[in-house]
């Protein structure tokens, strides 16, 4: 299995999420892909702290978009976050939770794994 296609696990990577859906491929999976510059390979779960801090940073993630087929999101939803955005977000103490079955593992080349597992999402 590559590694776009597998979790922080090793494990086959789940769905992050499909309302609204995320993913860099719009596919619901938060894929390591070569053409992804972005890296949107973090399953997080918004949280309004989280939105705050990434609209202060100059990303709006809560305005829509129509003209780009971008809804909105909100505190609860599930989003592939860009690894830089949320190893940012981690350092100012505003980083989202985790959903470590569907982020990839080419994260692990950014972030241990003890520190994911510390913002892991409780379902």
């Amino acid at each position: 299995m590559s590694r776009d296609e597998t979790n922080v696990y090793g494990d086959p990577l789940a769905l992050c999420g499909d309302d609204p859906t995320t993913g860099y491929l719009r596919d619901g999976h938060c894929r390591h892909l070569r053409r992804d510059p972005g890296r949107h390979e973090v399953c997080a779960v918004l949280t309004d702290e989280f939105l705050q801090y990434s609209k202060a940073q100059g990303n709006d993630l809560v305005t829509p978009r129509p003209e780009f087929d971008f809804p909105g999101l909100e505190s609860g939803d599930r989003w592939c976050l860009c690894v830089p955005r949320w190893v940012e977000a981690h350092e100012a103490d505003s980083a989202p939770p985790v959903v470590l079955a569907a982020t990839s593992e080419a994260v692990l080349d950014d972030v241990s794994l003890a520190t994911l597992e510390a913002y892991a999402y409780e379902e």
